[in-house]
């Protein structure tokens, strides 16, 4: 296991989903919220993407995107932040994969395997996802040093088919710290 112990800063990356109510609004609510936190800064979004419902297909379709932060917060207090925001936006956990107001998902932090009952890193189901590794390509930067590009690629050239993921729009997020103009 090597977990992260230090304070300096790591990025991390962060898929979300909704599929109940205003389902930009709280994606991008969400974002907000990890921003403001003072250990977490958002640095990237990709598009947003509706897809059709996986596991539990009776219930409405998702908007999906993921994000990339930058955090000196461990995994495990950067995964309870992330909790509590579900919890502050109306999460509610009754049926596995099914509805839900937010969805936040530890997909990955750059030089970290972790594997706990609370939190496995990498995110052990992103592989099969592309509801996650189309947003999270999205994201990705040249000359990344984690490994995780080649994760997402190899992962994508494996997937049956990309049915049931379509762009929905671009992310209007737009950090409050951020310098007007970027």
């Amino acid at each position: 296991m090597n977990a992260h112990t230090t304070s300096e800063p790591s990025e991390a990356y962060i898929a979300l989903g909704a599929n109940l109510g205003d389902r930009e609004h709280t994606l991008l609510e969400a974002i907000g919220r990890l921003d403001a936190h003072p250990d977490i800064q958002v640095l990237r979004c990709s598009d947003l993407y509706e897809t059709e419902p996986v596991g539990y297909v009776d219930q409405p379709s998702f908007i999906n995107m993921a994000i990339a932060v930058k955090t000196t917060l461990s995994p495990q207090e950067l995964l309870r932040c992330m909790l509590h925001i579900e919890q502050e936006l109306g999460r509610v956990r009754s049926i596995r994969w099914g509805p839900r107001t937010v969805d936040l998902d530890l997909l990955f932090v750059e030089g970290v395997t972790l594997q706990t009952p609370e939190l496995e890193l990498p995110h052990p189901r992103m592989e099969e996802r592309a509801f996650v590794l189309i947003p999270l390509a999205d994201i990705l930067i040249e000359n990344d040093l984690s490994g995780l590009t080649d994760i997402v690629q190899s992962a994508m050239r494996k997937l049956d088919g990309k049915d049931g993921i379509q762009r929905w729009k671009t992310c209007s997020w737009r950090s409050a710290s951020a310098p007007s103009g970027s």
